[in-house]
């Protein structure tokens, strides 16, 4: 960079602060012995030690008083800017140091997620509130884990259908907050006192606490005589140790659970024989600290689906009671009663299928192109299937109120929930790296409407990245629902494109059963 002729600045190039600095410090001096002279001398005139003091560069602009006036005002332009006492006395930066460049100021953080009233509706919200007095837990924690553990409860009779695909109401919830201090434990055993009493044959036979793994899992919903219960809850108190397996290349562990969280039938190899899984209904409950998240959660598992399978759920510790504290009996056996009512009610049906009311479906209309919206980045991979969560969750609250028929209270709540784990969402993804192959295909993506075939994506990158990381970006924004795949038939090889979607906002929210 270069400047234009300046008295000052003879070489055109731009100075240093710490010359800026010198070159200010002489011309206040300067300007000090000057107006201490000025009675001795005639009206423009200099001393010749003041002649000496100068620096040759300055002395024939003394000579043009409309210059003398500039160079006044550019003076007082620098004490105003870089006064005098801006640094110690002793420590002015040397001419040929490096000027510090202050840090610019890092993003701030998002606030802590809050729980709107909406999601404590029903069964779920007096759950909530009985409890709350009583714990440490975060209200937050107790009501998700509530709502995974009665959806399992139901089991895989109770779904919904979105054109073909059929949705379970089998969540998967983690919960993220500091070790011993968010109290995620102590939310289930809150929760889990309560459900022994209401269904002591689930709580006794279809949780488990052992790291999943594919032959414990298949194992525990084989198909046998007689036929076994489909039901299976998931409780992982130590989730890192299930990301860690998660994040190796040849695990089984992750298609089988995101299988799982698709319902229907498993089918994997045991080492010995095929194992057969019919119906199978499972629920995922896991805890982890941020730290344990950050560190084991691989980038492969955000892009592949089973991060935006689960929600995510920020939780702390509530408030502080020193003697602790547990829900009186009555009111246990009370909200024990009112949920074993509920489930003699789904139980004593074959098969429900829930749909939605008038208002439900205006409210869904209404809402739908916010949900549909996808992100390209991690917080975007973590929270892409808002459609199918909130269907799920909005079921669920429909089934405690022993209704197939979602209105509009009950999306409002399942839209409360939603709106706190993409709250947590954001505290835990939004500062991760996304990838960043998938982010220039998107970009190519943006000015090639009519698509890009694999050939030309490589192109893109001069065939120096891989066909596997290529496969892995096309993966990650077809799972944030950024990108889709169609396949032409022609006289050759079936020829494959990649095009961006439609705007969410002008496609119609039909798919998600309106």
């Amino acid at each position: 960079m270069t400047f234009g002729q300046n008295p000052f600045n003879p070489s055109r190039s731009l100075p240093t602060l710490a010359a800026i600095n010198r070159r200010s410090r002489e011309l206040l001096a300067y300007q000090a012995r000057q107006e201490a002279a000025q009675p001795m001398t005639e009206h423009g005139q200099l001393l010749a030690e003041d002649q000496a003091y100068l620096p040759e560069e300055s002395r024939p602009f003394q000579e043009n008083q409309e210059e003398q006036e500039e160079e006044q005002q550019e003076r007082q332009e620098l004490q105003h800017s870089y006064p005098e006492d801006s640094y110690p006395e002793d420590s002015y930066p040397d001419e040929d140091s490096e000027p510090s460049v202050p840090s610019p100021p890092g993003p701030s953080a998002p606030p802590p997620p809050a729980l709107a009233v909406p999601a404590l509706y029903g069964i779920a919200g007096r759950v909530v509130g009985s409890l709350a007095p009583h714990t440490e837990a975060d209200p937050a924690a107790v009501l998700l884990q509530f709502l995974a553990a009665f959806g399992n409860l139901v089991g895989p009779a109770p779904h919904c259908r979105v054109g073909a695909a059929r949705h379970g109401l089998n969540l998967f919830v983690v919960l993220v907050g500091e070790s011993s201090k968010a109290r995620k434990g102590t939310s289930w055993r809150q929760i889990s006192t309560l459900l022994a009493e209401a269904d002591p044959l689930w709580s006794g036979r279809r949780v488990t606490t052992a790291r999943p793994t594919p032959n414990s899992i298949l194992n525990a919903l084989r198909d046998q005589q007689p036929a076994t219960d489909r039901r299976l809850f998931l409780l992982s108190e130590e989730f890192a140790s299930v990301l860690h397996v998660l994040g190796r290349e040849t695990n089984q562990l992750s298609p089988l659970l995101r299988c799982a969280w698709d319902g229907g039938d498993l089918c994997a190899h045991d080492g010995r024989r095929p194992v057969q899984v019919t119906a199978a209904h499972i629920t995922l409950v896991g805890h982890v600290t941020k730290a344990e998240l950050a560190h084991h959660l691989s980038h492969t598992e955000s892009a592949n689906g089973f991060a935006n399978r689960c929600l995510w759920i920020s939780v702390h510790r509530s408030k502080s009671l020193p003697d602790g504290g547990s829900l009186p009996s009555e009111q246990q056996s009370a909200l024990a009663a009112e949920l074993r009512r509920t489930l003699d009610w789904v139980h004593g049906q074959n098969d429900i299928l829930f749909s939605r009311t008038s208002a439900a479906r205006a409210l869904w209309n209404d809402r739908y192109a916010a949900l549909s919206q996808g992100r390209e980045d991690a917080y975007g991979a973590a929270t892409s299937r808002a459609e199918a969560q909130v269907l799920r969750l909005s079921a669920i609250y429909a089934a405690l109120d022993s209704t197939p028929l979602i209105d509009a209270c009950h999306l409002q709540a399942a839209l409360a929930v939603w709106d706190y784990c993409c709250a947590s969402a954001r505290l835990l993804f939004d500062t991760a790296p996304i990838d960043p192959t998938a982010q220039r295909i998107s970009q190519a993506l943006d000015v090639t409407p009519e698509g890009l075939s694999r050939v030309q994506i490589r192109a893109l990158f001069n065939r120096h990245v891989s066909k596997e990381r290529i496969d892995l970006a096309l993966e990650q924004l077809m799972t944030l629902g950024l990108i889709s795949k169609e396949t032409s038939a022609g006289r050759g090889r079936p020829a494959t494109l990649w095009a961006k979607v439609e705007d969410p906002k002008l496609a119609g929210p039909e798919a998600y059963g309106a």
